[in-house]
């Protein structure tokens, strides 16, 4: 299965690794171009056990990373894996969710498959349920 994983954090890069490591081609979509090209040469931006481990053993194979949403419109699944940090107010900021999802929407706009999103960030229980949360 072609994967695309949008967030090279704690959760995208480790659920990134973890699905390669079962043998599904994994590409994750990272703003930071230097945490990307950290992933690319096999070297974790993060602290996570065992995780150099799998990039060392997947990096340029099953998992790529890079800055562009280019690799979603061959993919079969999608994870949105982005921070959700406290909003003024106490609230989630979900602009980062937002931008993802319609990131993802342009990059499938012209394909003709079916193609599953996945919210992996943490959100408010309804959030997917009406973009007007969004």
């Amino acid at each position: 299965m072609r994967i695309t994983v949008v967030g090279g954090g704690y959760v995208g890069l480790v659920t990134g690794a973890c699905f390669a490591e079962l043998g599904h081609t994994v590409d994750i979509v990272e703003i930071d171009a230097g945490k990307a090209a950290a992933i690319n040469a096999g070297r974790a931006p993060i602290h996570e056990r065992g995780l150099d481990a799998l990039l060392e053993r997947h990096a340029g194979k099953r998992l790529r990373a890079g800055t562009d949403y280019d690799p979603v419109a061959a993919a079969d699944l999608s994870f949105i894996c982005v921070g959700t940090p406290p909003a003024a107010d106490g609230s989630a900021d979900l602009s980062m969710v937002a931008a993802a999802s319609r990131s993802i929407g342009e990059a499938l706009r012209d394909g003709n498959g079916l193609h599953t999103v996945v919210v992996k960030s943490t959100v408010p229980p309804g959030t997917t349920e009406s973009g007007a949360s969004i």
